[in-house]
Order: C-alpha cells, then sequence, then structure tokens
C-alpha cells in the first residue's frame, strides 16, 4: 500500500472549502475554548455577585492608565482602584507617588496575576491587592478613586460613592462618564476618555476648580448628583 505524500496531503487541504457542518464544529469548538478560558480565569469570583452588579474584566490601555494617574497625581490620601483588574493601575499610582494605593478585585486569578506583577516590579510589599466584592469595600477613608466598570452599574456605584467618600475626594471614570455627576476634568479622546469628578461637602459631586495637570470642561453646568 502507497504511503500518502505529505506535500499532496497539505496541497488538498489549502484547496479544501470547509463545508456547513466543518464551519459549524469550527464555531463551537471555539465558543467551548473561549468558555473554558472564562469559566477558568473570570467566573470564579462572580458566583457571589448578583447578576446585575457582574462587570466583566477588560484590562485598561497604556493610555487609559496615563490619563487616570494625570487627574490625580500630587493629590494627598490613600488611593483604590475599585474592580482593580491585573492591577496594572495601582502599580502605577504608586509609582507615580499616590500612597498608599490599593486594588479591590473579587476574581482570584487577576489578584494572583496582579500580584505577581507587583512583585516582578519589586513593589510586592508596597502595594496591597485585596480579593474584595467593590460594593462591599468601606470608601470612608479613600481620597482618590479610580474605576472601570460598566455604564450598567455606574447609577449604582453613584449612590455608594456619595454615601461613603469624603469631601475633597476625587473619582475618575473610564470608558464611561458618570451619568449624573458632573465632571471638573475629562481627558482622552473615544475609548481612552477618562472624567474626573469632585466631591463636596454633603458627599455631592459639583463643577470645581480642576488641578493644574486636568483638562476643564469648556462651559459645563454645574449639578449634583441625585
Amino acid at each position: 500500500m502507497e504511503q500518502d505524500d505529505p506535500g499532496e496531503a497539505l496541497a488538498e487541504l489549502r484547496e479544501r472549502r470547509l463545508g456547513a457542518p466543518e464551519l459549524l464544529q469550527a464555531a463551537v469548538g471555539s465558543g467551548l475554548a473561549a468558555y473554558a478560558v472564562w469559566a477558568l480565569l473570570l467566573q470564579p469570583g462572580f458566583r457571589r455577585v448578583p447578576l446585575r452588579l457582574q462587570v466583566p474584566y477588560v484590562g485598561a490601555s497604556e493610555r487609559q492608565v496615563e490619563h487616570v494617574l494625570s487627574l490625580l497625581r500630587g493629590r494627598p490620601g490613600k488611593m483604590v482602584d475599585l474592580g482593580s483588574g491585573d492591577g496594572r493601575i495601582v502599580l502605577a499610582a504608586h509609582r507615580c507617588g499616590l500612597r498608599p494605593a490599593v486594588g479591590y478585585e473579587l476574581n482570584p486569578w487577576l489578584v494572583g496575576l496582579a500580584r505577581l506583577h507587583a512583585w516582578r516590579a519589586g513593589c510586592a510589599g508596597s502595594v496591597c491587592y485585596r480579593r474584595e466584592d467593590l460594593w462591599k469595600v468601606n470608601l470612608r477613608d479613600c481620597h482618590n478613586v479610580s474605576v472601570f466598570l460598566a455604564p450598567s452599574v455606574l447609577p449604582l456605584l453613584e449612590d455608594k460613592l456619595q454615601a461613603e467618600l469624603p469631601e475633597g475626594a476625587r473619582v475618575v471614570s473610564g470608558r464611561f462618564p458618570l451619568p449624573t455627576w458632573q465632571p471638573v476634568a475629562v481627558m482622552g479622546e473615544g475609548v481612552d476618555r477618562v472624567w474626573a469628578y469632585d466631591v463636596h461637602s454633603g458627599g455631592s459631586a459639583a463643577q470645581a476648580s480642576p488641578g493644574p495637570s486636568s483638562t476643564s470642561v469648556p462651559g459645563a453646568p454645574s449639578s449634583q448628583a441625585s
């Protein structure tokens, strides 16, 4: 029995067109692979969180991190990142002098990855990553907050921030603005845009004078959180 020529077999595969069954099989296989990654890396922490409060992880880009730091740099007080993912914002905040810097993340795999990044950067003993539900974190001693969350949960986040943050605190929201608060500064374009909000007496966020590294919002009316 003659053996198949590898060259001829490869040529046949290149010329062969996938039919509907083959395409369906490939799609199912890709879907199962994606689900396996989700179940292993991203799902574990979400089992303890109501569906309406779950936020999928999407890492911040380098430009987004730069914009967050530009709006927080030089400010005193504790800095926290709610839903810190792989910890890149917390690590960068510590490096630029925002200390203490703490990240809250519910997914254990991402917490472990964040701690690994901190260790490789020589900052393992200087930054803190805690496996906690961001909705249960007490923010009363936090003066600088960064969030990269889905728009569906931002109204609830506003309520939490208004109830807990001290006067003078600043919140920087990436990708999506807080729905009813008035930003004091905006930086970036498109998906890299971030918004800064200052908290004043009574837990409200209204128009205020931006810091020297901020870009003010021209002609923005003053308003308060509901």
